[in-house]
């Protein structure tokens, strides 16, 4: 096997390497042996076209025609002509199973069953970076670049992955990088020839080979490896890497500190619930006699920057015994304790721990750690919800109207944080707001005017499929276009209270679920839900719901008045007692029998403040990057192409008496370029040595440059007269000395003008006219003639 031919094997290998850290991704693992076998064959189809010679982007072409038609075989073939040549079918149904797979990726959580869409999306991408690894390592000879496909195909493994096991595929992946890199090196200094070590060699023992640079760099690159492992380990500080077990964005820590990052949890949110079918995601069974009013809480979002609303960074602790009594919450309100044992599903995998709020106390295992501001447990290192069964005790508190009404101005470092708005929001937010809230007393006053606003008086419609736009004039359009569903309906009111000055944030988490036959309540992926919490000093963070036919409206929120929506405030609200409630609010249209019978709509289409599919899609973006690349290249093509040019002339060559001629011709050729780069075009009717003359006095070189010009003069006409050519090195090195001299000549312009917009590049063209008529010379020789047999007649 040639050393060409073990590299392209080398180059496979590196990238199922890579490949294998997808391995916990997706059960069962076939996909991996079809997807080694379309890039075995790939470097196959690569090796067979080096060897015609075809031109490299030839080769490349081939080898992407084969993938393509393989991956049909594979994916579609009842979508291709004879199975496996692609027709416009094939490629529409390429598109139906990757957005299949997208949907199954957000629909399924790890390890997630091998789908077509699935199967088309890691098959289909293994293939991709082999065939890109291939063509840098293998057909540009350049190993080290390869590296960045490889380490792109680990990172979004390392991304989506719990964590636990990352740093073993980094191993992997690292070690067919390195012997990617290794099988380079043999493959180049195949080309020298015979690489002799410092040792003698025994009569007995082997005659050649790179042994002694082959084993230095094993050394090294074992030695690398190892300290790209350990150093992590022994350097506290480095945290986050992709070698961190934690993978959720929690700092390091005994169990007793540490913070949470700012991440938005409606990312992951949208990821695990955006689905079309109900499935149940968790199960409750609790001793509320009001399970209307159940929320289950996930986490606060209190970071607004205008555009989306996220958890701020935060301190976190150890899970205490007994949780602290919520902050602004007064002994005069009224509460019950509440107990609720929940059992999540085995599929869902949540950072955070579902509870109801507030939570007083809570018994779980695993590795859990306790945000005392939210009152949110958040998992730490990998630890998540998935098959979790753990029992909360809660308070359920009843404040009246006459309370919220009356309740005192919260501390002003409290308020300070919790109504910043950024200078970014349109001012139509403030402005609609206090029209909105225009005759209001106080702050709960306010306030219910703003769910009533929302849910019931303003007009807006519930709808999952809106657009409503992205960045900061986000709410501004919901505001106008008055559509869009609960992560809408609570970024909008949290947003307008806060410019009215009371503090406010966003809830996300679950909407009360469906009371089941043997007393559990189940909760479903259409349960999902976001909704805003304001502050009211003596009650504390209270529950609004302004999104329309979504969840319960609050008891202390609802008008005890004929013809208004505000309740009286001189009377505590007759409906603020521990019983359940009997009847039914006007915004609970949404009943638990219509949610059972799916006869409402879902919330989690999607979870950004954009909603809908107002955004391109993948692939739209792509085309536009690819295209961006496109108008990039174009104008930096003549500068690319001479650069690569350049180096291949003056990079290395074979040490033998052909291979030094060659070389220093391909030296000659590239100096007289330059000159013609900078405005001295070639005169083929002089000899080296009067070119070289012509050269220096156009070029007004100094006296080393223009005796680096005749140095190299004299070795081309070395090798174009003399019997006996005597080698002469250093001539790379004359001819960049001769460049820079003739740039530090010319002015500015000519340098701009050598450089990306080289004269010499016109070769390119005459070397691709060139090409084509030989081309069609050699088709028409291959033409059959037709002469008339002699004596045949008319």
């Amino acid at each position: 096997m040639s050393a060409r031919a073990r590299l392209a094997l080398c180059a496979a290998a590196a990238t199922m390497m890579a490949a294998c850290a997808l391995l916990p991704l997706v059960t069962p693992m076939t996909w991996l042996f079809q997807a080694g076998f379309l890039v075995a064959v790939q470097a196959g189809v690569g090796a067979v076209t080096r060897r015609v010679p075809l031109a490299r982007p030839l080769t490349v072409a081939a080898q992407a025609l084969v993938s393509l038609m393989l991956l049909t075989l594979v994916c579609a073939q009842g979508h291709a002509l004879l199975g496996v040549i692609p027709e416009p079918d094939t490629f529409r149904y390429f598109a139906d199973l990757l957005q299949q797979g997208s949907n199954d990726v957000s629909r399924f959580a790890i390890p997630a069953p091998l789908s077509d869409g699935i199967r088309l999306m890691l098959v289909g991408g293994v293939l991709v970076i082999g065939l890109i690894v291939d063509m840098l390592a293998v057909t540009f000879r350049s190993a080290a670049p390869a590296g960045l496909p490889l380490l792109a195909l680990y990172s979004v493994a390392a991304g989506l992955s719990d964590g636990g096991t990352d740093w073993l595929w980094f191993l992997v992946a690292a070690a067919g990088y390195l012997m990617l890199l290794l099988a380079e090196g043999r493959e180049r200094l195949s080309q020298w020839g015979r690489v002799f070590s410092g040792a003698a060699r025994s009569p007995g023992g082997p005659s050649g080979g790179a042994v002694a640079p082959v084993r230095t760099g094993r050394r090294i690159g074992v030695v690398a490896l190892g300290v790209a492992l350990v150093v992590p380990l022994a350097l506290p500080a480095i945290e986050g890497g992709l070698l961190d077990g934690a993978g959720t964005g929690m700092g390091a820590g005994n169990g007793n500190g540490g913070t949470i990052s700012a991440i938005n949890p409606l990312v992951s949110l949208r990821d695990s619930l955006n689905v079309d079918e109900d499935r149940q995601v968790l199960s409750l069974k609790t001793d509320s006699n009001n399970t209307s009013a159940l929320y289950l809480r996930i986490v606060s979002l209190d970071d607004f920057d205008g555009t989306t609303w996220k958890p701020s960074q935060r301190h976190i602790v150890g899970v205490p015994n007994r949780f602290p009594t919520p902050a602004g919450l007064s002994p005069d309100v009224r509460r019950s304790e509440v107990r609720t044992r929940i059992a999540a599903a085995d599929w869902y995998a949540q950072d955070w721990l579902p509870m109801p709020y507030p939570p007083s106390g809570v018994q779980v295992s695993g590795k859990w750690r306790y945000e005392p501001v939210g009152m949110t447990l958040v998992g730490d290192h990998g630890q998540n919800t998935r098959g979790a069964v753990y029992e909360v005790t809660s308070l359920d508190v009843q404040p009246t109207a006459d309370q919220l009404a009356s309740a005192p101005a919260p501390s002003a470092a409290l308020k300070r944080e919790y109504t910043k708005v950024p200078k970014s929001l349109p001012s139509v937010v403030a402005e609609t707001a206090k029209q909105v809230t225009e005759g209001a007393r106080n702050e709960y006053e306010q306030a219910v005017k703003l769910q009533d606003y929302f849910a019931v008086t303003g007009g807006f419609q519930y709808d999952t499929q809106v657009q409503v736009g992205q960045g900061p004039n986000a709410i501004a359009t919901f505001l106008e276009k008055k559509q869009g569903f609960c992560i809408h309906f609570s970024f909008a009111m949290a947003a307008m209270a806060r410019t009215l000055g009371i503090p406010a944030r966003v809830a996300v988490g679950f909407a009360p679920g469906t009371p089941q036959s043997d007393g559990t309540v189940s909760v479903g992926l259409k349960d999902a839900h976001a909704w805003p919490e304001l502050y009211f000093e003596g009650v504390g963070w209270t529950r609004f719901e302004p999104t329309p036919t979504r969840g319960t409206t609050p008891d202390y929120t609802l008008s005890d008045t004929p013809g208004t929506s505000l309740p009286d405030v001189a009377r505590p609200s007759q409906q603020s007692s521990a019983a359940p409630s009997t009847g039914t609010s006007p915004s609970e249209s949404c009943t638990a029998q219509m949610r059972k019978l799916e006869a409402c709509d879902s919330p989690s289409t999607a979870a950004t403040v954009s909603g809908g599919d107002d955004g391109p899609k993948w692939w739209q973006s792509a085309l536009w990057a690819l295209g961006g690349l496109l108008v990039l290249l174009i104008p930096l093509s003549p500068l690319l192409w001479r650069k690569r040019l350049r180096a291949v002339r003056l990079g290395g060559h074979a040490r033998t008496e052909e291979g030094a001629a060659a070389h220093t011709l391909a030296a000659w050729q590239e100096l007289t370029d330059t000159a013609w780069d900078f405005g001295i075009p070639p005169d083929e009717s002089q000899t080296p040595r009067g070119a070289a003359a012509r050269i220096v006095r156009l070029g007004s070189l100094d006296t080393a440059a223009g005796s680096a010009v005749h140095r190299v003069a004299d070795a081309v006409e070395q090798v174009l007269y003399a019997p006996r050519p005597q080698p002469t090195t250093g001539l790379a090195e004359e001819v960049r000395r001769v460049a820079g001299a003739l740039g530090g000549a010319a002015t500015r312009g000519a340098r701009l003008r050598a450089l990306f917009a080289p004269r010499s590049a016109v070769r390119a063209l005459w070397a691709a006219s060139a090409r084509s008529a030989a081309l069609k010379g050699r088709v028409t020789t291959a033409r059959p003639t037709l002469r008339r047999p002699s004596g045949q007649g008319n």
